[in-house]
This record gives structure tokens, C-alpha cells and sequence, in this order.
């Protein structure tokens, strides 16, 4: 797991491949990134799978109460089949974009 802070939004990279193992790590430290806004960086997982993405469902919904952004990164899945709750983009670029459309909508009340 690689950790990179850029302005305001933190970027946690799954550097092991291992998705379920990412993801419990994380939820073993989320409390210290609840103030921040997340892109979640699972593209080093060439076999990610719908259930591995739908496993980020709790987490996403707990830091959106927050009123924080959590975006997931992975080029390999069908975006289709993805949950409304869970944002997820194919690029770090397309997070970033997100989380500034997010962070502009807060600002204006929505």
C-alpha cells in the first residue's frame, strides 16, 4: 500500500495486487483518513473483480456522510455493472476531476 497526499485529497495505491487484503488494511486505518478525500488506486489488480469492487459499498457510503469524496481507480472492469454508490473511473486524472466536481458541488450546497 503506497500513500501519497496531493493538496487535499489523499491517494492510497494497492501496490500488492490483492484487492481483499487492500481493502481490510484500509478499513483498519480509515479512521485516519475520514477527513480527507480518497482516490483508491485498485489498477495493479489485473483480476479485480465486480465483488471486489461492490466490497468498497460500506466504506464509500461512510466517508460520503463525511462529506468527503471517495473515488476508486481500475481500467479492467465494466462500468456498467458498477453500483450507483461507488464511483469509479478508469484514471488518477478522472478522480482528480471528480473529486473537484464534488468538492465544488459541497461548496455550493448540494
Amino acid at each position: 500500500m503506497k500513500v501519497e497526499h496531493k493538496g487535499h485529497t489523499t491517494i492510497i495505491k494497492n501496490t500488492q495486487g490483492n484487492t481483499a487484503d487492500f481493502l481490510q488494511k484500509l478499513l483498519h486505518e480509515c479512521h485516519s483518513y475520514k477527513n480527507q478525500n480518497l482516490i483508491l488506486d485498485l489498477s495493479h489488480d489485473k483480476e479485480l473483480t465486480m465483488e471486489d469492487v461492490k466490497a468498497f459499498a460500506d466504506i464509500t457510503k461512510s466517508h460520503k456522510k463525511e462529506k468527503k469524496s471517495l473515488v476508486l481507480v481500475a481500467d479492467n472492469v465494466n462500468y456498467n455493472a458498477v453500483p450507483k454508490s461507488i464511483t469509479l473511473v478508469p484514471t488518477l486524472l478522472e478522480a482528480h476531476d471528480i473529486i473537484e466536481m464534488e468538492e465544488i458541488e459541497r461548496d455550493l450546497g448540494f
